[in-house]
């Protein structure tokens, strides 16, 4: 008897990304024949040295920066070659977490979160509220919804920001060095919420990171490297599979 295993369709699928930065003879490749799929529910850390095209790369799947050659399918859809109108449907689908929080400061926290939500219209005004401050709950935060960034520790801005990626229930979730700023205990903490939030969502995580203390996370770690991948290791996944 023959078992056929059905294969999950991939969140992101890349192939033969080239990437280059300038014109003439200022023109310098960043990233070099880049393949990558990103399966439903995985958490993806991309590691690697200061220079090497990671920041890169994620924005590239983000549709923060348009694609130039080869095929990257986020979400089904092809960014390369893609109009502003389509990459901007493609990031409502999208959680973004950065280093710098990128909150505004002239909004508190449940603002902050609120306004993820803007870019969805079926959304209205008071469901928003309700969403942020349940979200805002759950990251440990129900005493601080009125509180400005200004008041907020670093530990608490970065879980601000993991709200405001998470409250629209993204299938993509893309975190650029989210626990840098941050001191040990605090980043444990900032990834393992996001580690709960998304399986309890069902999304994927792609992290860029140089923090060796959170690697364990991983479902799969990738290695890039002068703007090459030089190193895939689903070691933590296969273990998983096979306990």
């Amino acid at each position: 008897m023959t078992y056929h295993v059905l294969r999950k369709s991939p969140v992101v699928s890349i192939k033969n990304l080239n990437h280059y930065f300038g014109k003439g003879s200022l023109r310098k490749q960043i990233l070099f024949d880049i393949n990558l799929e990103l399966l439903p529910g995985e958490i993806v850390l991309v590691t690697g040295p200061s220079g090497s095209g990671k920041t890169t790369l994620l924005t590239l799947i983000g549709g923060l920066r348009s694609p130039q050659s080869g095929c990257v399918q986020v979400l089904r859809q092809e960014l390369v070659g893609a109009t502003e109108e389509k990459l901007v449907q493609v990031r409502r689908h999208i959680g973004y977490i950065f280093q710098s929080h990128n909150l505004l400061k002239s909004l508190t926290a449940c603002q902050n979160v609120q306004m993820s939500l803007e870019l969805h219209p079926d959304i209205s005004p008071v469901e928003a509220v309700a969403k942020s401050t349940a979200l805002l709950t759950t990251v440990g935060l129900a005493n601080h919804l009125n509180h400005y960034p200004d008041n907020l520790s670093g530990g608490q801005k970065q879980r601000v920001a993991i709200a405001r990626a998470l409250v629209s229930r993204p299938q993509l979730v893309l975190a650029d060095e989210p626990t840098a700023a941050l001191d040990s205990q605090s980043g444990r903490n900032v990834v393992e919420l996001m580690q709960q939030l998304a399986k309890e969502q069902g999304c994927t995580i792609l992290l860029v990171t140089h923090d060796n203390r959170i690697l364990d996370i991983a479902d799969r770690i990738i290695h890039i490297e002068d703007g090459h991948i030089h190193r895939s290791n689903q070691h933590v996944l296969e273990r998983s599979e096979g306990s």
